[in-house]
């Protein structure tokens, strides 16, 4: 199914340094996401020594934060929709700093959990809030590559932390030290400059047209580079049916079975191709192929270098090859780089393992990594948008905490099979997305709404 781009002068629009510096302000909460997301890879052998964990508590240590970003992604649409986009992102960067100054302050196991989980509420509503704000900010013929901005950031910030676990291990020393308070804690630096820029960015809008203030909404458009914005706020305003539809509106109804359909495909497909298995435990898993820590981090490095170069050039082609036709190939992709991987775990690991998942690494970034949280972002109408975009994220973070909780246990017994796991979801992925997948670029959100049939 594909969707042919409008040519109204409402879905027109411009680069305005407004529109960047706001998009970018919002998607700091993903740079956060993504370092604290990947930051643990590097404190996993200090944190079994500290605390001594067994491997399932050391899955549930990773997997605390994942919890956290379950119920963050839960309950972040309704303040979004309450209160508007900007305040939830300032909320959010108040989070990221309690939890990483709790981190680094740690003085138990249970300690570490809380702070975890208080980063992951944090996690989980800046999956929601900070795509769905840029997507609401962004003429059609852009959105694409700025909501890939927060992916961007996600990837840039994982690489920014696998970086910085290189530095300080070689500043302060082995796992037996202080180090990992040192990687945890760090977060809360960038989290302050975040809080600070949050509070300067205009707000959603679109959520301004709900509370009925479309001058605002007008006046907000016109420095975002619409066009014709008096033209969005009209259609805005017809998409919200605000005359007879309460905002409030519920979301499971069957008129919205479509977006809500698409969002659980392919927020699972994101997660059950293993990401956050490479991304928590990248340190381990090259250990686990025969490498040393010191080049197991570095290695890691390489993985997080290859993400963002290759999302890079996803953003720059995403608005023009397509959403479905980047999971297309992805999907064969991931498929052959997993089941390499699974092969080479079988016959005995070594450079075969950094060879395959620098490929799978590269396939993900350029498709399901740059996707996922546009395609989210884009398929449900206004009036139910942050609910839509946190069932989406939910869903995510579902499938995240379940990998990433399990993953350590199965791949001591068996890394080939967790890896040939993550290759049949992949093939499964494809077949659906082939018969399923709407296609969506070029297309204002209210288009999009009306040619999936929603009324």
């Amino acid at each position: 199914m594909t969707f042919v781009p409008s040519s109204t002068s409402s879905t027109a629009g411009r680069l305005t340094p407004h529109l960047v510096r706001s998009a970018a302000v919002a998607a700091l909460g993903s740079l956060l996401f993504g370092f604290d997301t990947a930051v643990i890879s590097g404190t996993t052998d200090a944190l079994r020594i500290h605390f001594a964990l067994d491997s399932n508590q050391l899955g549930l240590t990773v997997a605390g934060a994942l919890v956290g970003t379950i119920f963050g992604a839960l309950f972040a649409g309704p303040p979004a929709e309450r209160y508007g986009r900007r305040p939830v992102l300032v909320v959010l960067a108040v989070l990221y700093i309690i939890s990483g100054a709790g981190c680094a302050v740690a003085w138990d196991w249970p300690s570490l959990l809380i702070a975890r989980f208080i980063g992951g509420l944090g996690i989980g509503a800046a999956s929601v809030v900070a795509p769905m704000y840029i997507a609401e900010i962004s003429p059609a013929a852009l959105r694409g590559r700025l909501v890939a901005l927060s992916q961007f950031n996600v990837v840039l910030g994982i690489l920014l932390a696998y970086f910085s676990n290189v530095v300080i291990a070689a500043a302060i020393g082995g796992p037996d030290t202080s180090a990992w308070r040192w990687m945890l804690g760090i977060a809360a630096v960038p989290a302050v400059g975040f809080f600070l820029a949050a509070l300067r960015i205009p707000e959603s809008p679109r959520w301004l047209v709900k509370q009925h203030r479309r001058g605002e909404a007008a006046a907000i458009l016109r420095t975002l580079g619409n066009d014709d914005p008096d033209a969005l706020v009209r259609e805005i305003a017809e998409s919200l049916h605000e005359a007879s539809v309460s905002t409030s509106e519920p979301l499971l109804q069957r008129k919205y079975r479509k977006p809500i359909l698409f969002a659980v495909m392919v927020a699972s497909f994101n997660q059950l191709a293993g990401i956050n298995a490479l991304i928590y435990y990248t340190a381990d898993i090259f250990r686990m192929a025969g490498a040393e820590r010191t080049s197991a981090l570095l290695q890691s490095v390489i993985i997080g270098f290859t993400n963002l170069v290759f999302t890079m050039i996803a953003m720059t082609v995403i608005d023009r090859f397509g959403r479905k036709r980047l999971l297309l190939v992805g999907a064969v992709g991931l498929a052959a780089c997993l089941g390499l991987t699974a092969w080479a775990f079988h016959t005995g690991g070594g450079v075969l393992v950094l060879a395959s998942l620098i490929g799978y690494i590269a396939f993900f970034a350029f498709s399901q990594g740059s996707v996922i949280w546009v395609y989210i972002s884009e398929i449900f109408p206004n009036r139910v948008r942050a609910r839509g975009q946190a069932l989406g994220s939910f869903t995510h973070w579902f499938w995240a905490a379940v990998v990433s909780w399990t993953f350590p246990v199965v791949a001591e017994r068996s890394g080939t099979a967790a890896f040939a796991f993550f290759a049949v979801m992949m093939v499964l992925q494809f077949v659906l997305v082939l018969l399923f997948l709407p296609e969506t670029k070029g297309i204002s959100l209210e288009q999009i709404q009306r040619r999936l049939g929603i009324e």
